[in-house]
């Protein structure tokens, strides 16, 4: 697959302090890259970096091949860019916002309704095209905010925060437009939700304290977290050190003396070993709850690690 950013050393500063610190990655064509961080982690920097609305202290972006700072016109014409607030002009109706939009990006006039016409179909704006934008929910905001991302059908999109604020059902309807765009686009999507990247990314990178802490692709991720927990209960206090001899228990928390988390390898699953334990022991099992391992548990413990 064609790279369409290629990202290296990146770094900035603002005096002393150092936003972002030797950032390198890439983007190619069909990935949803989820930039994933705490607030103050260095994801906006680095999303401003990339859009050129910043220059690196150090490093370079290219953009389809382009360096971005040396070659910024013919870069920025394979990028699309929705900053953490949509940059609309709500006294215009949807239509004439996408037009100007479109004269923007330098469409031909010719070009132009056709441009407006896809963009608000992609974006499911044509019901409200001719309204204006102060009068729209947030949500329906956003999305124009996406149709001028797109509107010149660039091959790189750039979504900072792109659901922030939404309700449940703005956001689900959201999630399934990034998706759709996926299918023709890169797109980096930058987040501090660990839901969103595990919905619609196909890769995910973690920032913390400006500097990268992984790079994965949520199947190898995925598959590197081979853990599971499971929450239990017995009516008698049961021996830890029995338990903790089992093949395949990585380790034992104990909540109360009557209820304890294992965690354990996911390979190896020692659920039934340790169920025949407890019961043959005389602890009397009282609950069994197998518990998710979500990005949340991944997130931290990586940041802890790295603190």
């Amino acid at each position: 697959m064609a790279i369409l950013i290629n990202a290296e050393h990146l770094s900035r500063y603002y005096g002393k302090h150092c936003a972002i610190k030797n950032v390198s990655f890439t983007l190619t064509q069909g990935e949803v890259l989820g930039f994933l961080g705490p607030n103050g982690a260095g994801k906006t920097t680095t999303m401003q970096i990339l859009s050129g609305n910043l220059a690196p202290s150090s490093g370079r972006v290219e953009i389809n091949g382009y360096n971005l700072q040396d070659q910024a016109k013919l870069a920025k014409r394979s990028l699309g860019y929705l900053p953490d607030t949509p940059p609309l002009y709500k006294d215009l109706s949807v239509q004439e916002f996408l037009c100007y939009c479109a004269q923007l990006h330098g469409i031909p006039k010719k070009a132009i309704a056709f441009a407006v016409i896809t963009a608000q179909e992609r974006c499911g704006l044509m019901n409200i095209s001719q309204r204006l934008i102060s009068n729209l929910s947030k949500g329906y905001q956003q999305r124009i905010g996406i149709a001028q991302a797109i509107i010149h059908n660039p091959d790189v999109i750039i979504l900072d925060e792109p659901t922030v604020g939404l309700d449940p059902l703005q956001i689900r309807e959201i999630r399934d437009l990034i998706r759709e765009l996926s299918h023709d686009h890169g797109i980096i999507l930058s987040t501090h939700t660990l839901s969103e990247v595990q919905a619609v990314c196909s890769h995910v990178q973690i920032i913390h304290q400006g500097q990268l802490i992984l790079k994965e692709s949520i199947v190898d991720l995925n598959q590197k977290m081979d853990t599971g927990s499971v929450l239990i209960s017995t009516r008698l206090k049961p021996d830890l050190t029995v338990l903790r001899a089992l093949a395949g228990v990585l380790s034992i928390e104990a909540i109360s003396d009557l209820q304890i988390k294992i965690a354990y390898h996911l390979t190896d699953n020692p659920t039934s070993r340790i169920i025949e334990t407890i019961i043959s022991s005389g602890w009397e099992l009282q609950e069994l709850t197998p518990l998710k391992k979500s990005m949340e548990d991944i997130f931290i413990t990586l940041t802890q690690a790295n603190d």
